[in-house]
């Protein structure tokens, strides 16, 4: 057998060459979207991605790595835009900002996000995702709340159903928005803006 076609064997026994962590990430995200992290199995990774189970293990541990790494970067993510939002002066801007800020995540990050939202606590990495993003939902509860104390946004809602509902229509985009499509993330942020402080002003 010549060289190349030894060099060709050995790659034929390893999977298909040319993917790297990140493509191992998007695909496992992909999958468990589609079927559920539960139902997933390494096999089926390692089908969609036409690779072995060894050169899987190469970039990742385990599936469980995977649902780490997604959950980490939406919630990094939006725990980023937090951040941004409280350095603003006024609790308008802090709280416009964060609405900004979390469509801007949810369309830059979608699957990562659609994941979260589909979380069901079934491990303690779940349990623990879950946890952060109560987190992440008192404190914008907060900055309602800090807004509603400034009369800048109506007081007789409470500040957790506002914000839930405010965030049950952010959330909701996962299941329609389209990258490719004409909304850019900037003019759905306008929008959601817009009918979210609109509808909470004080009349």
């Amino acid at each position: 057998m010549v060289r190349g076609s030894m060099d060709a064997a050995r790659r034929s026994r390893r999977g298909r060459p040319g993917h790297d962590r990140a493509d191992v990430i998007r695909a496992g995200v992909q999958l468990f979207n589609e079927q559920g992290y539960d139902a997933t199995s390494v096999s089926d990774l390692t089908a969609r991605l036409g690779v072995t189970k060894s050169a899987l293990y190469h970039h990742v541990d385990s599936k469980e790595q995977i649902l780490a790494v997604a959950l980490d970067d939406a919630l990094g993510a939006l725990e980023d835009a937090l951040a941004t939002a409280l350095a603003h002066p006024t609790a308008q801007a802090r709280l416009s900002a964060i609405i900004d800020g979390a469509v801007r995540v949810l369309a830059e990050r979608q699957p990562e996000v659609t994941l979260l939202l589909r979380l069901r606590g079934n491990s303690a990495l779940e349990l623990a995702a879950l946890e952060r993003r109560r987190r992440f939902d008192h404190a914008v509860t907060e900055l309602v709340r800090a807004a509603q104390e400034q009369k800048l946004v109506r007081t007789d809602l409470d500040a957790g159903v506002a914000t839930r509902l405010i965030f049950g229509m952010i959330n909701s985009v996962v299941e329609w928005y389209r990258p490719e499509g004409p909304v850019d993330p900037r003019s759905l942020a306008v929008s959601i803006n817009a009918v979210a402080l609109e509808g909470l002003r004080p009349r």
